[in-house]
């Protein structure tokens, strides 16, 4: 069995066949796919966040819809980047949208991604401190983050306040028992894997690895997944990490899948250069529902991971992706022990 959710980046724009022309109808039709998974069966409904790009950005208010609207799939995001986040003003979100959910949040964070403007965090109010990079002030605000999710008080207590208040220090509300251990780190080298295990946080593999040894991706990824198992049984955190991986699969059922996806040419890894440094991109699958299940068989880092998340062309539209996710559950994944 795996957990199969989908991933959706949350893209709108006016171009021809779009069916997300603005940011209301992407943030519309993201619950509206999220409902619709549900029903037929996915386990969760993650979405990217982006700034500064016509792409979903605010988070919680789309999940904690999703989690009005729903009462069995898991929500999440893959990633949030910390560097623009305020911990504290987050923990309380993030409290919120878990608890109208009742418990089902699956919080991805990172460093993030390559941006739509230069040090877009700074105009968020966030500056690394002297001698810092920008990745230690995300981890920076992930460490205050995962504090403040622990429930303990830390505020001293005004001594005539408008509201009495529960003896000691007090903490963010509302907090969310449980919480702490549904976050993500969204890890891009087996180094970093390691550190997620160390701070006691689920593994999110990236679609995108920030090193190349020159072996498949898969295999790259399925390392990195390895080294994150390995430090954790060397840490006593109380719960059973997961491990995520995410990849683009299209089963060949219908014309119109041939059409979108039957000639791309994106099936193989690529090689390239993010912030400076060589990075490798995992391939894409799609292919006849046969043919399908025997590539799969071979991708590693997917039979290491016990969540699969299914990238979906929001574009496309709510129909044709639901299409999408139902293909894979009906003819895909029966055949590889999935379901």
């Amino acid at each position: 069995m795996k957990n199969i959710g989908f991933l959706s980046f949350g893209h709108w724009s006016e171009g021809r066949g779009s069916h997300t022309r603005t940011a209301a109808d992407t943030l519309h039709q993201s619950i509206d796919l999220a409902v619709a998974a549900e029903e037929i069966g996915v386990d969760g409904a993650y979405f990217r966040v982006h700034h500064f790009a016509r792409q979903l950005a605010s988070p919680f208010p789309l999940l904690a819809a999703i989690g009005a609207k729903t009462s069995r799939i898991e929500i999440g995001t893959g990633v949030i980047d910390m560097r623009y986040e305020n911990p504290l003003y987050m923990a309380e979100d993030a409290g919120a949208a878990d608890l109208i959910s009742g418990g089902r949040l699956q919080l991805g964070i990172s460093r993030g991604s390559p941006e739509q403007v230069v040090d877009g965090y700074r105009y968020f109010g966030y500056e690394p401190a002297a001698g810092q990079t920008d990745a230690d002030l995300a981890r920076a605000h992930t460490a205050d983050f995962l504090t403040v999710l622990g429930g303990d008080g830390f505020a001293a207590p005004n001594p005539q306040p408008m509201f009495p208040n529960p003896p000691g220090l007090l903490r963010v509300e509302p907090h969310s028992p449980g919480l702490r251990e549904r976050i993500w780190w969204g890890s891009g080298t087996r180094a970093t894997a390691e550190w997620t295990a160390q701070q006691g946080m689920n593994l999110m593999s990236s679609t995108l690895l920030t090193e190349d040894t020159g072996v498949p991706f898969h295999q790259l990824q399925a390392e990195q997944i390895h080294q994150f198992r390995e430090e954790w049984a060397k840490h006593d955190w109380g719960f059973e990490p997961r491990v995520s991986v995410s990849r683009s699969i299209f089963a060949l059922v219908d014309d119109r899948d041939r059409a979108y996806f039957g000639f791309r040419g994106d099936d193989r890894d690529q090689v390239g250069y993010i912030d400076g440094g060589i990075a490798r991109f995992g391939k894409s699958y799609a292919a006849e529902p046969d043919q399908l299940v025997e590539q799969l068989r071979e991708d590693e880092a997917i039979a290491a991971a016990d969540t699969l998340l299914l990238t979906v062309p929001n574009q496309l539209g709510v129909d044709y992706n639901v299409h999408v996710l139902e293909s894979l559950l009906t003819h895909v994944a029966p055949a590889l022990g999935w379901r």
